[in-house]
């Protein structure tokens, strides 16, 4: 096993940021943890449970320039604005990690791929750092990972006695680690992994047990609580959905300049199904909240292969109305446990 001392890690960040950009967990006041960039060592927090706010936004940016078109006179010329350089996402969260997976899935693995979302994935390296614990809310252990997997990452670090064991899992985490200083543990030196405390296991249906339960009252009583505020959807790492506009950016005799602008939208927002002469396919907050759970649970899964949810728990801790996912799987996942006595009784 290799292992860093903290101040082996710090010294190796220190060099690093001046050379990329180096995205990193840090304090921005009152508590308040998010992914930002950093310029040395000092301005990362190495004590934090899950940062507020996913590092989706560094894929997929919330409000992002596409193009520019630019006409003058009869003449258009369209220009393809992108993108930026190399970066490191330092200390990102294992479940964190694992949303990129679903991103992934939509935007890197289907033809034709989306040019901005896989040059930054291309561009991206991420160092994690593993969980000492699951806090209240997390559920990774129940939807394909852990506070400590290393699947989605680059590199892995994991807290341990005196500083981090250090996993490298790609050529690209291996590549990046080569400049930093390693120890290897000797015989003598007690650097054990420690075993992390797990939240229970919440039951998950598969993808093809959902469309039973689609007509359930159950979905109507939740939209009840809904605010249809957004915050689920925003502070999701898989969450995707987006909305294109045409900005005017300059208007003359002689130029005329636009810029296609991509930005996040929510599918629990009222009028995200609204189309041109105004019919609203799911206009009560009931369908649009089963919506949300069967894109994560039935839809994405069936269409684009990994599950929509990560497990994070997010969006258990901001609902200012308490709607809770960890509730929702298992009150459909009683129901189906109804439905197969039901069946199991008519066979009989």
């Amino acid at each position: 096993m290799m292992f860093m001392t903290h101040d082996d890690l710090t010294t190796w960040l220190d060099h690093l940021t001046k050379e990329l950009k180096v995205i990193a967990p840090r304090d921005v006041g009152k508590g308040h943890v998010l992914y930002r960039p950093v310029t040395n060592s000092s301005e990362i927090t190495f004590d934090y449970t899950r940062p507020d706010l996913s590092a989706k936004e560094f894929l997929l940016p919330h409000t992002e320039r596409l193009m520019r078109f630019e006409k003058r006179a009869d003449q258009l010329e369209m220009h393809d604005l992108s993108c930026e350089a190399e970066q490191i996402i330092f200390g990102i969260r294992p479940c964190d990690a694992h949303g990129f997976v679903a991103l992934d899935a939509l935007f890197r693995d289907q033809e034709p791929a989306d040019a901005h979302y896989s040059q930054r994935r291309e561009m991206t390296i991420l160092v994690g750092m593993a969980c000492p614990q699951m806090w209240e809310g997390c559920f990774c252990t129940s939807v394909g990972g852990a506070p400590d997997d290393p699947s989605h990452l680059d590199a892995l670090l994991i807290p341990v006695d005196g500083g981090y064991a250090v996993q490298t899992v790609t050529d690209k985490g291996e590549k990046l680690l080569a400049s930093a200083d390693f120890k290897e543990v000797t015989d003598g030196q007690d650097r054990t992994l420690p075993e992390i405390p797990m939240n229970e296991i919440v039951p998950v249906l598969p993808p093809e047990q959902w469309p039973g339960h689609f007509d359930e009252d159950y979905w109507m009583r939740l939209g009840e609580r809904c605010l249809s505020c957004k915050l689920c959807t925003f502070i999701c790492p898989t969450c995707r959905c987006f909305d294109l506009r045409d900005e005017p950016i300059a208007s003359g005799a002689n130029l005329v300049v636009h810029e296609r602008m991509r930005v996040w939208d929510a599918c629990t927002a009222p009028n995200y199904r609204t189309i041109a002469g105004g019919h609203n396919s799911r206009p009560l907050k009931g369908q649009r909240i089963r919506n949300r759970y069967y894109c994560k649970f039935h839809y994405y899964p069936q269409d684009f292969g990994p599950l929509g949810c990560v497990g994070c728990g997010r969006c258990v801790e901001v609902c200012p109305v308490n709607i809770d996912i960890l509730e929702m799987l298992s009150t459909v996942s009683a129901m189906q446990r109804e439905l197969d006595v039901l069946e199991a009784e008519v066979e009989l």
